[in-house]
């Protein structure tokens, strides 16, 4: 794959993240001009840089070049090493913005990867690690990847703006994936969450759970919401609450909704009760959508297919988000794959909004960087 011939070259600061990931793990040589160029502070910001020393850091031999305004980016990827590592998150963004590429990498490492991640936790912008916890690492084991070590676990939580959490990310490599039919999501059958409440009165969890389960429970008898109260040291450094709820269904597939408070001294105050009503109607939305897959790992799922055996693929997902459909373009690019788009219409399914179908044949991907033991 070695040569500038092949070197992509983009420009702008959009979907960095993505471009990184597939360029490490296509081998292809990447280079991203014009990042911020017209902006009064221009160049990559804080939480990109540390995105691609963490990016570094589960790399062997890559090269990475900054010219000095941090406008051009020339990247070329080494091995996915893996290993146990410890990578102090920027307070900016949160630890789910770099830990649902790692989610993306961590299956082809030569070595299994246990990282320990250090920042916030949950904030209003990325998927919360409650949330990835919930619905990814399911879907990773449907694709084959599993074992004890699969884990996230969170020990501190850490709210913006300050943050101040920490959580242990475990993934077990793998030398082939799976190719899935996953097509029927079926029906609901319970609801699950956690609400959880830092620096501020333990009451908060209380009021979120009440006002969630009055809209919840005219629908579903089966909900049980958790409150999670942490003192003292595991609580960060900054005061916030929030809510995570995830619908499950009789053929396994999880669809999740979020919301957390808005961090201290921005914005007007939120009461519990108004968080907990409108994260619940976020996950009616969100079934309403519905597909086998939730909003928040379409990119995750297709990733998945693409990197699969030379076999036929199919998931059934929501509408598509602007997020995927800039991650089908870019797999286009970097592996030379198309997925076979099929529209389902509310009538054929006889529920919730229009559905798309993907269909793929992986590029059967062999992570050959995995020791043989």
């Amino acid at each position: 794959m070695s040569g500038r011939s092949q070197c992509l070259s983009y420009a702008g600061c959009n979907f960095l993240r993505q471009r990184l990931v597939l360029s490490t793990l296509s081998g292809r040589p990447l280079k991203i001009r014009k990042i911020r160029a017209k902006e009064e502070d221009p160049g990559l910001r804080d939480f990109e840089a540390s995105f691609i020393r963490l990016i570094d850091k589960v790399t062997n031999g890559s090269r990475i070049e900054i010219n000095q305004t941090g406008t051009t980016l020339y990247y070329q990827p080494g091995l996915l090493y893996g290993g146990s590592l410890e990578h102090d998150c920027s307070p900016s963004r949160s630890i789910g913005y770099y830990l649902e590429s790692l989610l993306c990498l961590a299956p082809f490492m030569k070595h299994p990867l246990k990282i320990v991640l250090r920042g916030v936790t949950n904030d209003q912008v990325d998927p919360s690690v409650d949330v990835l916890k919930a619905t990814a690492l399911p879907l990773l084991k449907k694709f084959g990847i599993d074992g004890e070590s699969l884990e996230i676990k969170i020990n501190r939580r850490g709210m913006p703006p300050k943050g101040g959490g920490e959580i242990l990310f475990a993934c077990p490599v793998k030398k082939v994936l799976q190719p899935i039919q996953f097509t029927d999501p079926g029906k609901i059958k319970r609801i699950r969450g956690t609400a959880y409440s830092v620096r501020v009165s333990p009451q908060m969890a209380n009021r979120m759970v009440e006002s969630a389960r009055s809209i919840l429970n005219k629908f579903l008898p089966d909900i049980y919401i958790y409150t999670d109260h942490m003192k003292g040291v595991n609580s960060g450094k900054s005061p916030g609450f929030g809510l995570c709820l995830v619908a499950e269904t009789i053929n396994g597939t999880i669809l999740s909704a979020e919301l957390a408070s808005n961090p201290q001294g921005q914005g007007a105050a939120v009461l519990p009760e108004e968080l907990g009503q409108n994260c619940a109607k976020l996950l009616l939305e969100e079934v309403y959508r519905g597909g086998c897959v939730d909003s928040t790992n379409q990119s995750l799922a297709l990733l998945l297919m693409t990197l699969g055996q030379q076999d036929v693929s199919k998931v059934l997902l929501g509408p598509l988000s602007p997020y995927t459909i800039e991650f089908l373009r870019h797999l286009r690019s970097f592996f030379q794959i198309m997925f076979k788009i099929e529209m389902k219409s509310p009538e054929e399914e006889h529920k919730g909004g229009e559905k798309v179908l993907m269909t793929c044949v992986g590029v059967g991907f062999s992570n050959l960087s995995k020791t043989i033991r």
